[in-house]
């Protein structure tokens, strides 16, 4: 269920800023929207996992407030994003 090293760092130069970039508001996003495609996967396989339901549930509460964060301070950035990882909003 945890990323891969060379997932992680594909991830990591697509949705980068600058060199040396990995924590970004734009990275952070790009890998909690991986883990939780991970995780959903996940849970196709294992309905009753309820312990890494509450994970997940609390992944997506924290790409909900990084999402909100990054649309107040840079619209278009945020626009960008979406448009990446295929989020709706």
């Amino acid at each position: 269920m945890a990323l891969i090293k060379n997932n992680k760092e594909g991830v990591i130069k697509e949705f980068k800023i600058h060199a040396k970039d990995t924590g970004s508001t734009e990275v952070q996003i790009a890998l909690l929207s991986e883990r939780i495609n991970l995780l959903s996967q996940h849970f196709n396989r294992h309905k009753k996992d309820l312990h890494s339901r509450h994970g997940l549930l609390l992944m997506v509460g924290k790409r909900r407030s990084l999402l909100d964060y990054l649309k107040k301070k840079d619209s278009k950035k945020y626009e960008d994003v979406l448009s990446k990882l295929n989020l709706r909003k």
